[in-house]
C-alpha cells in the first residue's frame, strides 16, 4: 500500500511539474523523438509512425476539362479525389511520379500538376471521360500525452487530406504537444514538432481604443446595437457546416452575453474571393455595391475582415482606408479592423508553421500602423498576432484550414471572436 502511495504521489508531482513548465522535445532518430518534462532526468522515447501511403487504382472521371495552366493549381484540371479538400485540393499530397492516366500519355494526350493533384485534357479532341491511378498520403496531428498516472504516451490522430484533427484527451489527461505530418514525408525535422508552450494566448498589453467606449456607451445609453460584419469568404463562411460558426455569429453571441439587455443586431454583407476595392468598383444597383450594401444600412458599427486585401501595397491601403474611415464617420458608424489569420505558408513567404511569432505580410504591418495613427477613431482587433501564437499552443495553424489554403473551421473562427471580444475586456 505505502508503494502504490508512493507511486500515485509521483504521478502526482509529475503531473503538477509538467503544469509549470513546457516538456523538452528532442528528435532522436527519424521517426523518434525523446520527450523529457521538467524537473526529471529520464524521458521517454517515442516512436512516430510515418503517413500511410494510399494507392488508388481505376478512379473514373467523367467530362473532364481541358487543363488551364494559368490558373491556380487546384482549379487546372480535374481534381483527385484523394487529395480533395472542399473546393481545392491539398497541395504535396501525391506521390507525383505515381499518377497514370489509363490509356492515355501526359503531354500528348493529358496534363497535370502534380503538386496539386489536377489534371486536364490538352485539347478538346482529348477523351473526356479517363481513369486514374495514383498514390498519396494525408495529412495528420499526433499527440504527446501525460496520462493521469504519469506515463508519457503517443497517440495517433486521424488522417485528413486538410484539417487534420488531434486525438481526443480522456480525464485527467494533459497535451504535452503534437507532432505534424502534413504529408508524405521522409524524416521528421524539427519544423514537425510542436510542444506545448503555452495554455493559451497570454494576456500581453492592450490597446484600449476610444471607439470601444463609445460603442459600449451607445449599448448602455440605448440599449441595442447595429453591428455590420463586411468581408470576403471568411465573412461568408458558406463553407462551414452552419453559419452559427462564422466568427460574427460567436462573437455577437458572446457580446449578448456581455450585455443581456440590449438588442444587438446583426448584420453580414460578404463577398467570396473580393476585397475592398471590389465592393468600390461596382456600379450601383449591383448586388454587392459599396453604398447600397455597406453604408446604407447605416450599422452603428462596421467589422471588416479582408483576407483578400493583403495582395494590396501599404501606400494603396492608406488611401483605400483613410477613404473607408471617412466615408464610416459621415454615417456615424465605429469602425473594428480585423486582421487577417495566416494562409498557407508559402503564400505568407514561410517555410514552416512554427517559431512564426511576427506576421510578415506588410498588409498587417499596414493595417497597425494605420489604427495606431487612427487609434481614437477606429479599433483594431489583432487575430493575426492570435494566429501567430498557435504554435505555441501546440497547433499548425494550417490545421486548421478546411481548404488547406485560407479557409478557418469554426476553431479558426474563434480566433476571431476572441481577438475581438478582448477589447470589450472591462
Amino acid at each position: 500500500m505505502t508503494h502504490f502511495k508512493s507511486m500515485l504521489a509521483l504521478a502526482a508531482l509529475v503531473c503538477q511539474l509538467a503544469a509549470q513548465e513546457p516538456a523538452s522535445f528532442a528528435l532522436s532518430g527519424d521517426w523518434s523523438l525523446r520527450v523529457s518534462l521538467p524537473g526529471t532526468a529520464s524521458g521517454q522515447t517515442l516512436r512516430v509512425t510515418p503517413a500511410a501511403l494510399i494507392t488508388v487504382t481505376g478512379e473514373t472521371y467523367e467530362d473532364v476539362p481541358v487543363f488551364n495552366p494559368k490558373a491556380g493549381g487546384w482549379i487546372k484540371g480535374a481534381q483527385l479525389k484523394g487529395v480533395r479538400a472542399q473546393e481545392t485540393t491539398s497541395p504535396k499530397l501525391l506521390v507525383p511520379e505515381s499518377l497514370v492516366i489509363e490509356g492515355l500519355t501526359r503531354g500528348k494526350d493529358y496534363e497535370a500538376d502534380l503538386v496539386w493533384g489536377t489534371f486536364g485534357r490538352l485539347t478538346e479532341d482529348n477523351p473526356k471521360t479517363m481513369t486514374a491511378s495514383y498514390r498519396h498520403a494525408q495529412m495528420r496531428l499526433d499527440s504527446v500525452i501525460l496520462t493521469a498516472d504519469g506515463r508519457i504516451v503517443l497517440r495517433q490522430g486521424e488522417p485528413r487530406a486538410a484539417a487534420p484533427r488531434a486525438p481526443q484527451l480522456a480525464e485527467g489527461e494533459r497535451l504535452l504537444g503534437n507532432i505534424y505530418l502534413p504529408g508524405y514525408i521522409p524524416k521528421l525535422t524539427q519544423d514537425n514538432l510542436f510542444p506545448v508552450l503555452e495554455e493559451e494566448f497570454p494576456d500581453l498589453p492592450a490597446t484600449r481604443y476610444a471607439a470601444i467606449a463609445r460603442i459600449v456607451k451607445k449599448i448602455r445609453d440605448t440599449g441595442k446595437l447595429r453591428i455590420l460584419a463586411w468581408g470576403d469568404s471568411v465573412t461568408d463562411g458558406s463553407y462551414l457546416a452552419n453559419p452559427g460558426q462564422r466568427w460574427q455569429e460567436q462573437f455577437v453571441s458572446r457580446l449578448r452575453s456581455q450585455f443581456p439587455a440590449a438588442n444587438i443586431e446583426l448584420v453580414t454583407e460578404a463577398w467570396g474571393g473580393r476585397n475592398t476595392s471590389s465592393y468600390l468598383n461596382e456600379p450601383p444597383g449591383s448586388v454587392h455595391n459599396y453604398e447600397e450594401k455597406v453604408l446604407a444600412v447605416k450599422p452603428d458599427v462596421v467589422i471588416s475582415e479582408f483576407v483578400n486585401d493583403a495582395g494590396s501595397k501599404p501606400a494603396v491601403i492608406e488611401e483605400r482606408y483613410t477613404k473607408l474611415l471617412k466615408d464610416f464617420q459621415n454615417i456615424g458608424s465605429e469602425w473594428i479592423i480585423l486582421t487577417p489569420h495566416y494562409v498557407r505558408p508559402d503564400w505568407m513567404n514561410l517555410d514552416r508553421e512554427r517559431d512564426i511569432d511576427d506576421d510578415p505580410r506588410p498588409y498587417v504591418t499596414a493595417l497597425r500602423a494605420f489604427a495606431a495613427r487612427h487609434k481614437d477613431e477606429v479599433a483594431l482587433a489583432d487575430a493575426s498576432l492570435r494566429y501567430g501564437r498557435l504554435w505555441r499552443q501546440g497547433i499548425p495553424y494550417n490545421t486548421l484550414m478546411l481548404n488547406a489554403i485560407n479557409h478557418p473551421d469554426a476553431r479558426g473562427m474563434q480566433i476571431f471572436a476572441d481577438a475581438l471580444m478582448a477589447l470589450f475586456e472591462e
